[in-house]
């Protein structure tokens, strides 16, 4: 399994036992440090435009939370497709392009005062991520992607504002207007 920019590694505690030999790709040597920390087997440092993997490597490839940082999240949903063995499962998520969205993670998100917020500046709207795009691009790469939205789990939610829990799972809603997984096997 490879987890494309894959900071500190908080996915690791949730993959193991599950048979995985699980891999991390960031930009940041830190962040990789802390990724083996979390149980990774192995990790790289590299440009997920240009993974340093051959093709068909992976049965499972994972980009959470970073197609709305990068200036072309296309060419690196095409890596990702490179990367996926046939019958492999590519999952993602990201923050469409669309108005919701850039109210919520932006104008609000970034700027009420509540705990974890991300730092103002964190998303810039332009970065936000076609849909219909995405899911084109993936097809074309082998993958049909099915998209799903995604919410906080409400109680979860507001035990986090109040302090009383770390993490926040979340939930899947039938709008991908505000955040959206996508979820394919490669033919």
């Amino acid at each position: 399994m490879l987890d494309v920019a894959c900071g500190g590694g908080l996915f690791g505690p949730h993959l193991a036992g599950k048979g995985y030999r699980v891999f991390g790709v960031d930009l940041s040597a830190m962040a990789l440090e802390e990724a083996l920390g979390h149980g990774f087997d192995a990790v790289a440092r590299a440009d997920i435009t240009r993974l340093p993997f051959a093709d068909a490597s992976f049965d499972v490839v994972t980009a959470g939370q970073c197609l709305e940082h990068v200036p072309d999240p296309y060419t690196v949903v095409a890596e990702l497709c490179r990367v996926l063995r046939p019958g492999g499962t590519l999952i993602v998520d990201t923050i469409p392009d669309t108005r919701t969205a850039r109210l919520v993670a932006i104008t609000l998100a970034e700027n009420l005062p509540l705990p974890g917020r991300p730092a103002r500046g964190t998303h810039d709207h332009r970065l936000f991520v076609n849909r219909e795009r995405l899911t084109r691009v993936a097809r074309a790469h082998g993958v049909e992607l099915r998209l799903l939205g995604l919410r906080p789990r409400f109680r979860d939610f507001i035990r986090y504002l109040a302090g009383r829990r770390e993490e926040v799972r979340m939930v899947p809603v039938t709008s991908t207007s505000v955040l959206y997984l996508g979820v394919g096997t490669k033919r």
